[in-house]
């Protein structure tokens, strides 16, 4: 088993001092999470990372001189490091260097299960090792397997620029084969509420799916990026009303861009959601950060104006001075939140509600009257509204479904007659 020193240097200010140790503390959770053994860590801060080395010269000694009294193996570095950095550094440290990105593409490698994931983190790790070609190279017989090797696997390191690039447009083409049967796979689902949970990784959100769709088959683990794969659960909310509950992948601090880009076909189930539920951890010190770091990525992918609803889960870990004290704290700056538990009987009741009115306030229950021989028309109304009853009557169709306001007013422009609305 590797064993790991930490290296954390952000830049000088106000909040350095908190935020390294914060950092820190969830890079040791990955380096956890990647099976190695955390036995130190070096600090420094910085008015700007040296261009050649990253860290001071004095403060490369010292990081040489921690790993061989520690017996480190591996040094991991908090931000990403460039590829000449990193193979400075490893010239002068005599050992493997790796920096956040690649050891959070080294846990998606050792996480992903469907074909698609394994896919998506193949081409994320590639594009980031086309670069840095050149330093594999020359580390390659010194280093060989262990963390940061996994995945795509040794026999990459053995080939040249032109088959990586190749190896990268076959993905992207099947990528966008998966992306398109999303679409039409989304475009069966039409007329039925949709919600998607967002969310920092270990949040709580596969809890929650599992716990409100009562589907014990939904994986849960107490571990960062449990659930690579979108699932989606039908949810009963009572009163005839459901609504499709969909899991995305967590996100962190510093995600590698190379995976958000990869992972796009997975995250636009999140495009076409009516709601996000994004769920905060409540009892994490640093959750404002984590809620910040989601609404980046958000933003990133374009749906920055779509409804949210924020949940913020594990208050069973809270007491009630704590429980209060955040509720007044988020009621003016976020107050559109609901406080849940998923492991406490009823914990998850005011999310139910919640979702319950935004089925309603979104779909409106209309009854129009189409025509007979207009089975297009027809046809669309049941492809993007619920059909709730249909008959013929006096030669045309009146039919009852909810639908939301773009669809009524499209259904209405291509000849559907509006009887009554509540």
């Amino acid at each position: 088993m590797e064993r790991a020193i930490l290296v954390g240097a952000p830049p000088k200010g106000a909040r350095a001092r908190q935020q390294l140790a914060e950092h820190l503390g969830e890079l040791a959770e990955l380096a956890d999470t990647a099976g190695a053994i955390v036995v130190g860590e070096v600090t420094q801060f910085l008015d700007r990372p040296n261009p050649g080395t990253y860290l001071g010269k004095g403060k490369i000694e010292e990081l040489r001189a921690a790993i061989e009294e520690r017996g480190a193996t591996l040094v991991i570095f908090d931000d990403e490091l460039s590829p000449a950095q990193a193979r400075m550094i490893e010239q002068l440290i005599g050992r493997r260097v790796m920096d956040r990105a690649e050891l959070i593409l080294d846990i998606f490698a050792t996480r992903a299960r469907t074909s698609e994931a394994k896919m998506q983190v193949e081409l994320a790790q590639l594009e980031y090792m086309l670069p840095r070609l050149t330093r594999m190279w020359t580390h390659l017989e010194k280093f060989r397997g262990g963390i940061g090797m996994r995945g795509p696997g040794e026999t990459q390191l053995e080939t040249d620029r032109r088959l990586i690039s190749h190896r990268i447009r076959v993905l992207r083409e099947r990528l966008a084969d998966v992306q398109r049967a999303r679409v039409v796979q989304r475009q069966g689902r039409r007329g039925i509420f949709r919600a998607a949970l967002v969310g920092y990784t270990n949040a709580g959100k596969s809890s929650i799916l599992r716990a409100v769709a009562a589907a014990r088959e939904v994986l849960v683990e107490d571990r960062l990026f449990a659930t690579l794969d979108p699932l989606t659960r039908e949810v009963e909310l009572g009163d005839g009303q459901h609504v499709l509950l969909t899991d995305t992948v967590g996100f962190i601090r510093k995600l590698p861009h190379h995976l958000v880009a990869s992972f796009r076909a997975t995250l636009e189930e999140v495009l076409d959601a009516d709601l996000l539920l994004h769920v905060i951890d409540a009892s994490h010190p640093a959750w404002e950060e984590h809620r910040r770091v989601v609404d980046q990525v958000l933003e990133e992918l374009g749906v920055e104006d779509r409804p949210v609803l924020h949940v913020f889960n594990k208050i069973d870990r809270l007491d009630h001075a704590q429980l209060f004290a955040l509720q007044e704290q988020v009621r003016e700056t976020l107050p559109s939140s609901v406080f849940v538990s998923a492991v406490t009987e009823g914990g998850l009741e005011p999310l139910r509600r919640a979702l319950l009115g935004s089925v309603r306030n979104l779909r409106r229950v209309a009854e129009l009257r189409l025509p007979l021989a207009d089975g297009k028309l027809l046809a669309e109304l049941h492809r993007t509204g619920e059909v709730l009853s249909q008959r013929a009557e006096d030669g045309v169709w009146v039919v009852t479904a909810r639908l939301d306001p773009a669809a009524l007013g499209r259904l209405q422009r291509r000849g559907a007659v509006l009887s009554s609305a509540n």
